[in-house]
């Protein structure tokens, strides 16, 4: 590719790629909440609406309104300079000053012998007078001078007649159109009276949503659906209710039915195994018997473990569990083991969870740990969303390629860290089962000490 085709490649991908680091951008600041998201989408078409229609009315009506009204005072002044031409004989102008007062609604002064005061700086934004500027210059076409910036109810206009001065006062209303803010003041009202009540709509839709999202995390961390948890809101939203209610429900009944399957076999094959021990007993103490009395104990140690996998703690409700308590019990197990054990705790020491299963779950991680390793060390970090558990090692780990498979029920690692001749390959599988049944997982990694680190990730 030529140096000119890969410049016009990268003149044409540039716009896309500018408008993607945008979309990026939008996306990183906008809310993620659908609540917020929904009120966004009522509140920025009814701003955008507002501002156009504010600006076509500001732009049109409210200078059209005014340049008539300014055109009308103009034409008024221009009436009463044209009557002080036509009759010089009133000498007072008393009539004069009596018909634009009471026809006019003018207040008009002649003053003879002066002159115009200095040009005052112009407002950064008066559209009064602006406009009347305009018009006096069009219809009057003499030298004149103008106050209307202010307070004042009146506004004054100062007209250069031949060695004299005309004055004149107007009411602002006669001059411009004071009253477009009761426009803007009843849209501004009526936007934040349908705000409110959307507000409000959304805040029903929504809540029928949250309850189905605290339900379902409450069945992925093993926990019992609240009570009072129904479908509610939209029928779409009453749908995905009750399809998860339905869900929910087949699901428990399959596990029921899974416990209840394996709790029979496990019966059945408890009996068996109790004749076997039982005419092992009557045999008497046969060497050549010594190998099948250890296949009968390997026969129950695997049909418990079978069975605790199989059964798992789901029914358990969540309570309170003091860690300093359970990780002392971990020390003294390490103490019979002959190990070095040590546990630090950062945070509250109060977690909620299934204590059984939790217990299980962290007690079958440090049993692998006490077993290939002679120093172990758990620490816990309990923060305000997750509870994070490690254990680490100076064992002989396991490699990085094994460590998704020693999660798989039955697998056997033929390395370093190989079960036991006692061992049924269920014990990660087991942990990772009740880390997931808390709504967390467990993962392994190298540890800092040389050996493997377990950490548990489970929300807090």
């Amino acid at each position: 590719m030529t140096t000119f085709e890969t410049f016009k490649r990268d003149i044409e991908r540039a716009p896309a790629a500018g408008w993607k680091r945008v979309a990026r951008w939008l996306r990183r600041q906008l809310p993620t909440g659908l609540y917020a998201r929904s009120l966004l989408i009522i509140i920025i078409p009814m701003v955008l609406l507002q501002s156009v229609v504010a600006f076509v009315f500001m732009e049109r009506h409210w200078q059209l309104v005014t340049q008539r009204l300014s055109m009308a005072v103009t034409r008024d002044i221009a009436s009463v300079i044209d009557l002080i031409e036509t009759y010089p004989q009133d000498a007072n102008y008393s009539e004069i000053t009596r018909i634009a007062r009471e026809r006019l609604e003018l207040i008009i002064s002649i003053e003879p012998g002066t002159e115009l005061p200095p040009p005052r700086s112009k407002p950064f934004f008066n559209i009064l007078d602006e406009i009347l500027s305009e018009e006096i210059v069009r219809q009057i076409r003499r030298p004149f001078w103008i106050d209307t910036v202010g307070e004042s109810n009146l506004v004054e206009i100062r007209i250069q007649l031949d060695q004299k001065i005309l004055r004149v006062y107007a009411r602002r209303s006669q001059t411009y159109a004071s009253n477009t803010h009761i426009f803007l003041l009843w849209m501004v009202g009526t936007s934040l009276v349908l705000i409110t009540i959307s507000i409000l709509f959304l805040r029903g839709q929504i809540r029928p949503i949250l309850a189905l999202a605290r339900a379902a995390e409450s069945f992925g961390k093993g926990q019992k659906m609240p009570d009072d948890f129904a479908p509610r809101g939209a029928d779409e939203v009453r749908r995905a209710g009750l399809a998860f209610i339905l869900m929910r429900e087949r699901i428990e009944r399959q596990m029921e039915q899974r416990t209840a399957m394996l709790t029979g076999v496990s019966h059945d094959l408890r009996t068996i195994l109790t004749r076997f021990k039982l005419q092992l007993a009557l045999a008497g103490d046969n060497p050549d018997l010594q190998g099948l009395n250890k296949d009968v104990e390997d026969m129950q140690t695997m049909l418990e473990g079978y069975l605790a996998f199989a059964r798992g703690d789901v029914e358990e409700d969540v309570r309170e569990m003091r860690l300093s308590d359970f990780f002392d019990k971990l020390a003294m197990e390490a103490e019979l083991h002959e190990r070095a054990f040590s546990s630090d705790i950062d945070g509250e020491d109060e977690v909620m969870v299934r204590p059984n299963a939790f217990s299980r779950l962290v007690g079958n991680l440090v049993s692998n740990a006490l077993r290939y390793a002679k120093t172990v060390h758990v620490e816990a970090r309990h923060r305000a969303k997750w509870l994070t558990i490690t254990v680490d090692d100076d064992g002989p780990g396991i490699p990085e390629r094994s460590r998704d498979d020693v999660f798989k029920p039955f697998f056997r690692l033929d390395e370093a860290r190989n079960l036991d001749a006692s061992g049924t390959g269920l014990g990660l599988a087991i942990a990772r089962d009740i880390a997931r049944s808390h709504g967390g997982n467990v993962t392994l990694s190298d540890s800092p000490m040389g050996g493997l680190r377990a950490t548990i990730r489970i929300p807090a």
